[in-house]
């Protein structure tokens, strides 16, 4: 009951390492080479079959070459002949499959394995299979690929060897070498070994183990056995005995599977980018600042408050004259307050904004703009592998052509804020109106003086102020006051000018920075967290 157990349990382990495994190569594809991917989900779909057909049972392979004496051993195992050896090359033509007990036919079927026998079952091997390859240096092409594909699909490999030919390097080479991740499922066998004296038999063994050992796979058992004498075949049958107790023997090949597809997409997968600093944020806002005009409105909302302030607080009778000059703002149709109304406050809405008449984003802003985006994505993609960071790179371009039109929404409907409440201005219009009131009364009193003087009429009673006539106090002190007042009002007027100018600038920079985080940061984002997914799925699925 404990090994069932534990046999659960390293089966719901495996699968949750499938899960993220087919996760990791979810995120990759496209990414990563094709084979590499394909690869992984190949090892997905193996081991959610395997696990699916009876994952009780443990599927043992004895593999071998020519003369090795595979099939006598199968015999041996088996207790009876099945399997019938000879000196024709090759002996066996196709894979032939022992079971104690009934095997399920799903997992026959899984193996794709047609002849099948079956034994009573006897609690040493109850729920084995064993089968009988063919020949891995067959001349018949079928007959190494049958090899190949059940290579990939067993639970324990038996190699079984002679004397004259464990060096083999088609077997070490093709099989054993790249296979060695898969030390845990593999068994070597060293078959004949009845047909050498006792020391050289020993020497034998230590030489294939130091060969094993050479090309990682110094933890593979090596077994001396005699198909015809059953000389070391009860070792071999308690190995087998105790693989089929412990039942997981299967998940084992299979988390081994799991984890070399996991490390391998992992190697094509790379180190997360550094992503994207404040730095490189503040220089593609930067661009595309310049690129959308806001220097240039800037500037114009400068012009606009010192036109304004002007038209508010200068001298009545000069003022006027810069009514007829164009208001910078309205030149580039940015003037909210002929959309919210004259004065008004009210939020204007994007969808009735038109564009403004700015000049289009082309030549030398449309290249450093280019040039911003190359930079950010090389800045959030550095230390990935080409594939990766090349998909980064088409992330931050996937929206570039929508960016003119939404880079000139963004200004068209940001709040200036032309219209915040200037009380000083209120209270400097007035100043200027009374003197200039003032100084039109000083005209019309000295202009009704000459008519009396004129019609030789008594003239008004003579009025001194400060030992001046009253009149021409009143003329003289408004008009001078008037231009004082202007003058003095005009600093006010530049500097809250500057003010304004920042203000605005501050208000499109952050406009222009959601659509750079909209258009360029967002996917660009995405394809990073797609990668730092990705990593995270194949480094639980590598375990």
């Amino acid at each position: 009951m404990a090994r069932a157990g534990t046999g659960a349990r390293t089966a719901k382990g495996l699968a949750g390492r499938l899960s993220q495994l087919a996760e990791g190569a979810e995120l990759s594809e496209g990414r990563v080479r094709s084979e590499v991917v394909g690869r992984a989900r190949s090892v997905v779909e193996k081991a959610e079959r395997r696990l699916a057909v009876s994952g009780d049972w443990t599927v043992v392979a004895l593999a071998g070459s020519t003369g090795s004496g595979k099939s006598s051993l199968f015999n041996a195992l088996a207790g009876r002949e099945l399997a019938t050896p000879g000196v024709r090359r090759p002996t066996t033509s196709e894979a032939m499959a022992l079971s104690w007990g009934d095997a399920p036919d799903d997992l026959l079927d899984f193996l794709q394995v047609r002849r099948r026998y079956t034994l009573a079952a006897e609690p040493s091997r109850q729920n084995l299979v064993l089968l009988d390859l063919p020949d891995h240096d067959s001349t018949e092409v079928a007959h190494r690929l049958e090899v190949d594909r059940l290579v990939q699909l067993v639970d324990l490999l038996v190699w079984v060897v002679d004397p004259q030919k464990y060096a083999d390097a088609v077997l070490h080479e093709q099989y054993l070498q790249p296979m060695a991740e898969h030390s845990g499922v593999t068994v070597v066998v060293l078959n004949q070994i009845d047909r050498l004296p006792r020391a050289e038999a020993d020497a034998c063994v230590r030489d294939l183990e130091r060969l094993l050992a050479s090309e990682g796979l110094g933890d593979v058992p090596v077994l001396a056995v005699s198909a015809v004498t059953g000389l070391g075949l009860p070792h071999l049958q308690k190995l087998l005995a105790e693989r089929v107790r412990d039942k997981t023997t299967a998940a084992q090949r299979l988390a081994v599977d799991v984890r070399a597809a996991a490390q391998a997409l992992l190697a094509e997968t790379g180190p997360g980018g550094s992503g994207v600093g404040p730095a490189d944020r503040q220089r593609l806002v930067t661009a595309l600042s310049a690129a959308a005009g806001v220097p240039e409105v800037a500037s114009a909302v400068d012009r606009a408050w010192r036109q304004r302030g002007a038209l508010a607080t200068g001298w009545p009778v000069l003022s006027w004259l810069g009514r007829f000059r164009p208001d910078p703002l309205r030149r580039l149709h940015l003037d909210r307050s002929l959309a919210a109304g004259r004065g008004g406050t009210a939020e204007v809405e994007p969808a009735r904004v038109g564009r403004t008449s700015l000049a289009p984003v082309a030549g030398a802003g449309r290249a450093r703009v280019d040039g911003a985006l190359r930079q950010v994505a090389e800045a959030a993609s550095a230390g990935m592998p080409p594939g990766w960071s090349d998909r980064v790179r088409a992330a931050s371009l996937e929206r570039r052509a929508d960016l003119p039109d939404h880079l000139d929404r963004a200004v068209s409907t940001t709040d200036l804020q032309m219209e915040r409440r200037r009380r000083w201005w209120s209270v400097v219009r007035v100043l200027q109106w009374l003197l200039l009131a003032a100084a039109l009364a000083g005209v019309l009193w000295l202009g009704l003086d000459l008519l009396l003087l004129y019609l030789q009429l008594p003239p008004l009673p003579d009025v001194r102020w400060w030992r001046l006539p009253a009149p021409t106090v009143l003329l003289g002190g408004g008009v001078l006051a008037g231009l004082l007042v202007a003058g003095a009002s005009r600093v006010g007027v530049v500097l809250g000018a500057g003010r304004a100018a920042a203000r605005a600038r501050r208000a499109l920079e952050r406009a222009v920075e959601q659509v750079a985080q909209q258009d360029v940061l967002e996917p660009l984002g995405q394809e990073l967290d797609r990668h730092a997914g990705a990593r995270r799925a194949l480094e639980q699925a590598a375990g």
